[in-house]
């Protein structure tokens, strides 16, 4: 059995920090020997930290880097023709989501997967989030009891770690897919999917009080559960100050699980033993659902296990993302499947 798995780091941008502290922090399985950015800087910046050898271009580490598997950390609209790229040259796959902006796009790289016999993974961190797993935990042992709703906030102050410059990515609607929904909503709307079963439809507004960026930044939505629960999904990035508030609220017939609105988490439980709330566990994160995503990436290449998620689960939350556009517009309920 293979120890280690040697990982190229496509893509050296914000999000690419976090896999790399996951790495650091996980079980040491994974070994950063190949960097690519277009940005010789960053690319070196994380190079030196890693002792890996930096490339300009996928196509040049292709060709001279010492790799079997790849994370994919660049703007959605490069995720196919990355993903596609790799697999077709025997790499495994780790990619960031969306898995790509449009769901024909997704069948094509799905069909490149099936078809080259490598691990292709989505690379959802709310699938690992500790609060998430606990609070999972929590409703399948009946803390709370029978689910009643939940509301999910995706609701975050504007900050140049989204959009570092006037150039940034995330402006850009064609290279997106969309807005906020499309791209960090969908760590808000997997751990529904997690706690409350398949979204089956949806009813929404959106808005775009942040005018630079020309997706939405406003969404205000409704979704309805195949269960027939009824939960609601808040998200906004605005250019002001916010009040703080759970970003989850899961309500049932015998009391609430929150889980606090900000990077560095935490959880809580309220039931009639506990009316003021009792602190189930410490703050974990955003933060800490890397290095049990990198490592389970590197369980299923390296032991055969199975992912906690397969690739074609992330498509729920595109699907939702894409159905919320579409309620927009009609001003009616759109089903997600």
């Amino acid at each position: 059995m293979t120890e280690k798995l040697n990982l190229a780091l496509i893509g050296c941008g914000a999000i690419a920090r976090y896999h790399l502290d996951g790495i650091l922090a996980g079980q040491g399985r994974l070994c950063v020997t190949t960097v690519v950015d277009n940005d010789p800087d960053k690319a070196a910046a994380f190079a030196a930290e890693t002792g890996a050898t930096p490339f300009p271009t996928i196509e040049a580490a292709l060709s001279d880097g010492d790799f079997d598997a790849v994370d994919i950390m660049l703007p959605h609209d490069l995720h196919e023709w990355a993903a596609t790229t790799c697999l077709a040259a025997g790499k495994h796959v780790l990619m960031e989501k969306p898995m790509a902006p449009d769901l024909e796009a997704c069948d094509r790289i799905l069909a490149t997967a099936e078809n080259s016999g490598r691990t292709f993974m989505i690379a959802e961190n709310a699938q690992y989030w500790p609060e998430i797993v606990r609070a999972a935990e929590l409703i399948e042992d009946g803390a709370i009891g029978d689910i009643i709703t939940a509301r999910a906030a995706f609701v975050v102050q504007f900050d140049e770690y989204w959009f570092p410059d006037r150039k940034a990515w995330r402006y850009d609607r064609e290279r997106t897919g969309g807005g906020i929904c499309i791209d960090g909503g969908s760590h808000w709307i997997r751990p529904l999917r997690m706690w409350l079963g398949e979204i089956d439809e949806v009813v929404a507004i959106t808005g775009n009080p942040l005018t630079a960026m020309q997706g939405e930044s406003l969404c205000r939505s409704l979704l309805r559960f195949q269960s027939g629960i009824v939960a609601s999904f808040d998200a906004m990035m605005i250019d002001t100050i916010l009040a703080p508030e759970p970003w989850w609220r899961v309500t049932g017939t015998k009391g609430e699980i929150l889980i606090d609105g900000a990077f560095d988490g935490g959880l809580r439980l309220y039931d009639t033993d506990h009316p003021d709330g009792m602190r189930v566990m410490e703050p974990a994160g955003y933060p800490r659902s890397f290095d049990p995503e990198l490592d389970d990436f590197a369980r299923v290449i390296l032991d055969g296990d199975k992912p906690a998620a397969p690739a074609k689960h992330s498509l729920g939350e595109l699907r939702t993302a894409l159905a919320l556009y579409r309620s927009a517009e009609s001003r009616s309920w759109e089903k997600v499947w």
